[in-house]
């Protein structure tokens, strides 16, 4: 299992971690900052130059995936990671991407009083060598307490243990996360994946409208960016009732017949994905009762919103407006399109 230790920048999360690692048999301790250390030998400048901070960069969030994996294949065990996750969909990415290898995280955060975690940055000891020192460390601690306060006040507490760690030294903090790993206190997330595809994939998304004619986008907690609801077709079943049933599983509305085709996409593998076809169903349009009785059961899907073609096209990653938007051409024509990569091909 992983033992994720969040919390603001100044919390305490690795010297917890250190002393966490003693109290758990058999933990490694894995800190994501060396990967963030490593990028600059990794990727040019330019692209570097282009976030203020490695999380904001896939690659990081990639690698972090798959270098615990890989450490926990290695050593086996509890891995230790205290890192700092503020933004939603991050948290999302990285814990969808361990449960898609079937790791479950148990997700603690460290929280003092503000005044303390004031107190403990001021006090934060900053390397001689480290050029602007006193800025890089303790500035960017002090101006990520207010996107902190707003994560803690938005999803951040609902997500994971609660420690108040105003009055406690390290490693009495490390203590009460031993116990509460033991005790199942620090229960494992429950977000959810499925296993990550070995071989191209063949997936069926519905789209519902509204009576304003709005198509349904739903927010996946395992994934970035919005999508339609939809989903994997399991062996043996037909696409347009793998729609059918995804529709049913994560919205709780049940479709009477069979959708229509709208198109067919062929998506090309993109290391390290590896593509397949996609296809994508009109749904029909759901009366105003249906439209306010969407339900989202279980972890895996976070929100859902009716939105206009314009308002989609800020929402869905490149690839899945380009599909969204020749599907409804082809509702508007009652003519099926076949894609690839998102374009039409033939007439």
């Amino acid at each position: 299992m992983i033992v994720w230790i969040n919390g603001a920048f100044g919390a305490g999360k690795t010297t917890a971690a250190r002393e966490l690692i003693e109290l758990i048999p058999n933990s490694t301790l894995f800190d994501p900052e060396v990967i963030g250390g490593a990028l600059p030998q990794l990727l040019p400048a330019k692209h570097l130059a282009e976030v203020t901070d490695f999380q904001d960069l896939p690659i990081w969030r990639r690698l972090v995936v798959d270098t615990a994996a890989a450490l926990l294949a290695e050593v086996g065990g509890v891995l230790v990671v205290p890192m700092t996750l503020l933004r939603q969909e991050y948290r999302d990415e990285i814990f969808g991407g361990l449960a898609s290898r079937r790791i479950p995280v148990r997700h603690v955060l460290l929280a003092p009083d503000e005044t303390i975690l004031r107190e403990r940055i001021s006090r934060r000891e900053v390397p001689p060598d480290l050029p602007d020192g006193e800025l890089r460390v303790r500035q960017w601690s002090f101006d990520h307490i207010e996107p902190y306060r707003a994560a803690l006040g938005d999803w951040l507490a609902a997500d994971a243990l609660r420690v108040d760690t105003s009055f406690l030294t390290p490693y009495e903090t490390a203590e009460h996360i031993a116990d509460a790993v033991r005790t199942g206190a620090a229960a494992a997330c429950d977000i959810v994946q499925t296993p990550q595809p070995t071989a191209e994939t063949l997936a069926a998304g519905v789209l519902l409208f509204d009576e304003q004619d709005r198509v349904l986008l739903v927010d996946p907690t395992y994934k970035a960016g919005w999508e339609f609801p939809g989903g994997v077709v399991e062996p043996g079943e037909a696409p347009a009732c793998a729609g059918v049933r995804e529709v049913a599983e994560e919205t709780g509305i049940q479709l009477s017949k069979v959708p229509r085709l709208l198109v067919a996409d062929w998506e090309p593998p993109t290391p390290p994905g590896y593509g397949g076809m996609r296809f994508l169903f009109d749904g029909g349009v759901l009366d105003g009762a249906d439209a306010h009785r969407v339900l989202l059961p279980g972890p895996e899907l976070r929100g859902f919103r009716f939105v206009t073609e314009d308002e989609a096209a800020r929402l869905l990653p490149p690839v899945r407006y380009e599909r969204l938007r020749w599907a409804l051409r082809a509702r508007e024509r009652g003519q099926a399109l076949y894609l690839e990569a998102g374009e039409p091909v033939g007439d």
